[in-house]
């Protein structure tokens, strides 16, 4: 979807965002609180923008590192959102050593991280709409 009431060729491009969904092997789901703005406060699947010569997955991979400290491999295209001016894709991601979740930490946008279970996720002040997205995608964590 664009914007049409730019001026020039008339459309606004959405800006390129990108997600990760990881769940360790319990089936909990990686959240992270945001730091800033939009959404500050609130949790959300760590991610954000492609910056320019990146692909999405690259960009998930970065992202991942400079939120949580974690390292991953993105997999399959879950779904794509537009919230707002941006444009989300999200995608499974594993994490390269299922060990490497003691090494969890928060950094960058987020002020903190952890993998959540069910009713720790049905419990937390989230985005908006990220619950309803997630079901439709069948992606919630397990209890």
């Amino acid at each position: 979807m664009t914007d049409r009431s730019a001026t020039g060729s008339g459309e606004i491009p959405l800006v390129p965002c990108v997600g990760g969904l990881v769940f360790d092997h319990r089936g909990r789901l990686l959240l992270i609180r945001r730091a800033n703005e939009p959404g500050r406060g609130l949790w959300s699947v760590p991610g954000g923008r492609v910056e320019p010569g990146e692909d999405d997955h690259a960009a998930v991979v970065r992202e991942m590192a400079e939120e949580t400290g974690l390292s991953v491999r993105p997999g399959r295209l879950v779904g794509v959102v537009d919230r707002g001016p941006y444009r989300i894709a999200d995608y499974l991601c594993t994490l390269d050593d299922p060990a490497d979740e003691e090494g969890l930490r928060a950094g960058d946008d987020a002020d903190d991280a952890r993998f959540v279970d069910a009713a720790a996720f049905a419990a937390l002040p989230l985005v908006p709409l990220l619950a309803e997205t997630l079901d439709g995608w069948g992606v919630l964590p397990r209890s």
